[in-house]
C-alpha cells in the first residue's frame, strides 16, 4: 500500500494546493487541468470568469507564437579586425571584417532546411557565399543531408550519417566542386567512451587529404578538448580547456601548433544576463600579440580581435597580459556587478508586488491548515520527547537566499529574509509511528498540508533543526529533493 498511499498523498496535495487558490479553482473550473499544467499562469489577480477567460487566451496565443519562433533559429556573427600598428601608421584602424548569418528552420517532422550566407573584407579585396541544406530524417537513428553553395566556395554535396550502436556513429560525405570539378570524400567515425567523454576519427580523401583524431571531455564544471591532424600539405593540433568557475563565469586557456604556426590563448568571461555572454582573450603567436573582445546574445556573435603588435617582445607581451585581466577585474567590481545586483533586486522587488497578495493568502490557508494538524503534531512531538525520538526544534521553508548567508547582495537582506515560512509544526506532524519522517524526491514542497509558497518564482529551500537520541542535528534540502530524518551525516 505504500507507493499507492505515495501517490494519493501526492494527489491530496496537489488538490489542496488548486482549491485553497481561488485563482487557480477558476482556471480549473473553466479549464480543467490542462489549464493549469499548460504553464498558464495569470499575473495580476482577475475577478470575472471572463477576465480569466481572456487573460488565458491571450497567454495561450503567446506561448503558440513562441512554439512558432521555436522552429526558426537564427544564428550569426559580425567579426571586425582592428590594429592598432596600421592606426599609429596612419592607414586606419580597421584591417578587415566578415558577417555570417544563418537560418535553420524545421519544415516538419521530418525536415529541416538551413539558409546561410557570408561576406568578407580584408583590405582591398572581398567576397562572399551563399549556402543551402536540406536535412531528412530517415528514421530514429540515420539522416542525410543535401548541400550546395555559391561564391568563393561553390559546390554541392551529400552527407549521411547514421548510429551504428548505442555508443557509436558514422558519417560519409561526398562533395563536388563547381569551380574546378575537384570531389572530395569524408568518412567520420565517433565514439562515446564514457559518460562524459566522447573521441572521433576523421578521414577525408581529396585534393587536400588529411586524417584527424579528436577527443571532447565535458564535465559539469570543466570541459576539453584536442585534435591532431595531418594532411599531405599541412599538419597541427590544437587544444583547449574551459573551467566554470561558478554559474556566470568561466576561464580559458587553448593552444594551436603546426604547420600554420604557432598560438596560445587565455581569457575568461562572464554570463550578465539569461542571454547575454561576454569574453576577453589573450593571444600571443607567430602573427603577433592580440586581444579579442566578444559579446555573445542569443545566437548571435560579435567578435572583435585588436593587432597589438606584429613583434614577440617580451616585456610588451606581459604587459598585454596584465592590462586586460586588470580591465576585466575594474569592469566587473564597479560596473558589471553592480549593475547585475541592481538589476537582480529590481526584478526581485517587481515580483514581490506582483505576487504580495497571492502570498498574502496562501500565508493566511497555511496558518488555517497549521491549526487544524496542531493537536495531533503536538501530541506526537510530546511522545517523542518523551522517547528521546525524533523532534523537529526548527523548521523553516523559502527563498533559498534568506536560508543562506554565501553570495547573498546585503541590498535585498530584509526583503529576501521576509520570505519564509515557519514549518516547524507540519513537519513534527508528519513524523510517522517509527519515528522518522521522508519527503519524497520530486515533490514541491509547498504543496504539503501547512506549506506554502512564499516566494513565487524564487528557488526554494527548507532548513531544518531537529534532536535525536538526545543529539542535535542540522539539514538543508532543496525544493524538489528527497528528505529523510534522523540521519547520522545531518548531526551536529
Amino acid at each position: 500500500m505504500k507507493e499507492i498511499a505515495t501517490e494519493n498523498f501526492q494527489r491530496i496535495c496537489e488538490a489542496y494546493e488548486i482549491l485553497c487558490d481561488q485563482n487557480k479553482r477558476q482556471i480549473y473550473d473553466i479549464y480543467g487541468m490542462e489549464g493549469l499544467t499548460s504553464g498558464l499562469e495569470l499575473g495580476p489577480k482577475l475577478n470575472k470568469v471572463e477576465e480569466i477567460k481572456e487573460e488565458l487566451e491571450r497567454l495561450r496565443r503567446q506561448k503558440e507564437q513562441e512554439k512558432v519562433l521555436a522552429h526558426v533559429q537564427p544564428s550569426g556573427s559580425i567579426l571586425a579586425n582592428l590594429s592598432w600598428p596600421q592606426f599609429l601608421e596612419g592607414d586606419g584602424i580597421m584591417r578587415g571584417m566578415a558577417m555570417a548569418s544563418e537560418v535553420h528552420s524545421k519544415m516538419s517532422k521530418h525536415n529541416a532546411i538551413s539558409l546561410g550566407g557570408n561576406l568578407a573584407v580584408n583590405g582591398n579585396s572581398g567576397g562572399g557565399a551563399a549556402s543551402v541544406v536540406l536535412r531528412h530524417q530517415m528514421s530514429s537513428v540515420s539522416s542525410v543531408e543535401f548541400m550546395g553553395s555559391l561564391g568563393l566556395r561553390a559546390l554541392i554535396g551529400i552527407q549521411t550519417s547514421r548510429q551504428l550502436s548505442l555508443h557509436s556513429t558514422a558519417t560519409m560525405g561526398f562533395a563536388m566542386s563547381l569551380r574546378d570539378g575537384s570531389i572530395n570524400l569524408s568518412n567520420t567515425w565517433t565514439r562515446q567512451l564514457s559518460e562524459t567523454t566522447n573521441g572521433n576519427i576523421e578521414l577525408i580523401l581529396g585534393p587536400e587529404s588529411s586524417i584527424g583524431v579528436g577527443w571532447q571531455k565535458k564535465e559539469q564544471k570543466s570541459a576539453a578538448s584536442g585534435e591532431i591532424k595531418i594532411g599531405t600539405g599541412s599538419f597541427g593540433a590544437v587544444g583547449h580547456y574551459t573551467h566554470r568557475f561558478s554559474s556566470k563565469s568561466h576561464g580559458r586557456i587553448a593552444g594551436r601548433v603546426g604547420s600554420s604556426g604557432l598560438e596560445l590563448e587565455v581569457g575568461g568571461g562572464r554570463k550578465i544576463s539569461n542571454f547575454t555572454t561576454i569574453r576577453m582573450l589573450y593571444t600571443i603567436g607567430l602573427q603577433g600579440i592580440f586581444w579579442k573582445f566578444e559579446l555573445h546574445r542569443g545566437g548571435q556573435k560579435l567578435i572583435v580581435p585588436i593587432l597589438l603588435s606584429n613583434h614577440l617582445n617580451p616585456v610588451f607581451a606581459s604587459g598585454a597580459l596584465v592590462i586586460p585581466a586588470s580591465l576585466y577585474f575594474t569592469l566587473k567590481k564597479f560596473i558589471f556587478k553592480p549593475y547585475y545586483l541592481r538589476r537582480e533586486k529590481q526584478k526581485f522587488l517587481e515580483n514581490l508586488e506582483k505576487t504580495r497578495d497571492q502570498v498574502r493568502e496562501a500565508r493566511a490557508a497555511a496558518e488555517k491548515a497549521q491549526q487544524l494538524l496542531q493537536n495531533v503534531a503536538n501530541r506526537k512531538r510530546n511522545k517523542q520527547l518523551e522517547m528521546g525520538g525524533l523532534v523537529v526544534t526548527k523548521a523553516v521553508y523559502g527563498n533559498r537566499k534568506a536560508l543562506t548567508t554565501r553570495n547573498r547582495p546585503e541590498e535585498n537582506v530584509d526583503e529576501v529574509a521576509s520570505q519564509i515560512i515557519d514549518v516547524t509544526l507540519p513537519l513534527n506532524f508528519l513524523i510517522d509511528e517509527s519515528g522518522q519522517l521522508k519527503l519524497h524526491d520530486g515533490v514541491k514542497k509547498s504543496g504539503i498540508m501547512g506549506f506554502c509558497d512564499p516566494c513565487p518564482g524564487e528557488p526554494k529551500q527548507l532548513y531544518v533543526e531537529y534532536t535525536y537520541g538526545g543529539n542535535k542535528y542540522e539539514a538543508i534540502v532543496d525544493d524538489y529533493e528527497e528528505f529523510i530524518m534522523p540521519q547520522e551525516r545531518h548531526k551536529i
